[in-house]
């Protein structure tokens, strides 16, 4: 409010006698909107503003200094009408007038207000996606962050979170090309981490399906995003599926190199051995029932495998 008295200070203008009359009408309208400005009566001062530019224009020069006034003080209340609106989580309205507030500086030549009202445009996008995507209202979140990424096709966070929206809906493809839009953006980390992901439910999908060579590659992909335990198992377990046995070893070496507390590690470094030793690999059989010889149900088998590559 302090920024729109400023500009009341210099209403009154020179005027020559002929406009006066006029001229005094227009700043009587424009002292009604500071007054109502005054008040809290935002709404009410934008209309009185909005009325006394539209006078003042009408009347040339002599309502020069009362139209600069006017346009300065029109969209700065526009926006902190919006901001007001914002507050109350109003965002279809807040974002109504921000576009009218951003389009009036434009007009205006305010620069200031311009990139304000596109700011609070984006926050206010942000804002209501955000609130559909928390509660998994997934279809209107993409609508309003596309929206988002048409204003701004650069903008990492809506991007992201826009590839987790189409993820979630399973639309994968739309949901790989918005987490490469958010990498290649400052969101690097975050989108791989995403990505991989993705390309592991991709390969469950797969090995479900026992599409087992699209599910060793969608596990590949997805460890090269970042690396994930159970792709690797899966990639090993379809490996061996297809009858591929060496090329199943090392994803299962990895699998328990990473997940060495899992449920099944045991399980798995049991058959890395035993497929090492089919394949003439002693070394790394050796090392592999080393490790199981303590546990109760791999030890016993573990130990005598042992006695005889020790032989």
């Amino acid at each position: 409010m302090k920024k729109i008295a400023m500009f009341i200070a210099t209403a009154l203008v020179a005027v020559t006698v002929a406009h006066a009359q006029d001229v005094n009408a227009v700043v009587e309208i424009y002292n009604n909107g500071a007054m109502a400005l005054e008040m809290g009566e935002k709404q009410e001062a934008l209309t009185q503003f909005q009325t006394a530019l539209a006078e003042a224009e009408a009347l040339g020069e002599a309502g020069a200094e009362i139209v600069e006034q006017c346009k300065a003080a029109i969209p700065h209340l526009m926006i902190s009408i919006a901001k007001d609106d914002l507050r109350e989580n109003n965002f279809d309205s807040a974002y109504e007038l921000l576009v009218k507030a951003k389009d009036t500086a434009v007009l205006y030549d305010n620069i200031e207000k311009e990139a304000e009202a596109v700011g609070l445009i984006n926050q206010t996008l942000m804002q209501k996606a955000n609130g559909f995507l928390n509660a998994k209202d997934f279809a209107n979140a993409i609508t309003v962050y596309e929206q988002l990424m048409t204003l701004d096709p650069t903008n990492d966070k809506a991007a992201l979170r826009l590839g987790q929206c189409y993820a979630s809906t399973g639309n994968f493809d739309e949901a790989e090309k918005a987490f490469n839009v958010a990498a290649a953006n400052g969101q690097e980390k975050q989108a791989y981490k995403q990505l991989s992901n993705l390309y592991f439910k991709k390969a469950q999908a797969a090995f479900k399906a026992k599409s087992l060579q699209e599910a060793i590659d969608f596990a590949n992909k997805s460890n090269e995003y970042l690396e994930n335990a159970n792709a690797y198992k899966i990639a090993g377990l379809a490996a061996f599926e297809l009858g591929k046995k060496e090329e199943a070893l090392p994803f299962l070496e990895k699998y328990v190199e990473l997940s060495p507390n899992a449920k099944d590690a045991n399980q798995m470094k049991n058959n890395i051995a035993a497929t090492a030793l089919q394949l003439g690999d002693k070394e790394k059989a050796k090392l592999y029932f080393e490790q199981l010889i303590t546990d109760p149900k791999f030890g016993p088998g573990a130990q005598q495998m042992l006695k005889q590559i020790n032989k």
